[in-house]
């Protein structure tokens, strides 16, 4: 039987991927529950991703892209004045009431790089990439203080329950940027 021509199948197994962590946390990926999730054969899962920790790897490199798309739609480090922690404390808040499981899912594959060392290359890519970002408008080290403060505070959000408060978030903020 020739085998069907699928360009899409890496990015379906992603995307299925995240929707399998989201729904059951990291706990519950495995390639069987990807590959049902992602309607493929079981063998297509580990032909495009050996381990599950490549395949952490590139659902944790998708995930990651969702603050900084929030970050860079808002035009807020494009600007070359104003109120950087106002307008900061505003995109945290987008963010965290956009999609809240694609949030909670950012940050838990973000954490498992703590004891899955496949993932740390790339978070830390994410906290250069985005510290990088953040120098539009500040100088190096207060970006990644900026950006230490900013992961504080969602994790504190998403960990408690709480809700984010934006006046709080601006007024810390506030006192990192000279």
């Amino acid at each position: 039987m020739p085998r069907r021509y699928d360009p899409d199948r890496r990015q379906r197994i992603i995307d299925a991927a995240i929707r399998v962590a989201g729904r059951d946390g990291i706990a519950g990926l495995s390639h069987r529950s990807v590959a049902a999730e992602a309607d493929v054969p079981l063998g297509s899962t580990t032909y495009h991703f050996a381990t599950l920790d490549d395949l952490l790897v590139a659902a944790l490199c998708q995930a990651t892209e969702g603050f900084a798309g929030v970050l860079d739609d808002s035009g807020l480090l494009r600007a070359a004045d104003g109120d950087l922690a106002a307008g900061l404390a505003r995109v945290l808040g987008q963010w965290l009431d956009g999609d809240r499981p694609g949030v909670e899912l950012e940050y838990e594959l973000y954490l498992a790089a703590l004891r899955r060392p496949a993932l740390r290359p790339v978070a830390a890519r994410w906290t250069e990439e985005t510290a990088e970002r953040l120098t539009a408008r500040v100088d190096p080290v207060t970006a990644r203080a900026l950006l230490a403060l900013m992961d504080g505070i969602c994790l504190q959000v998403l960990l408690t329950g709480g809700s984010y408060d934006e006046e709080y978030a601006r007024a810390a903020l506030a006192r990192l940027i000279p």
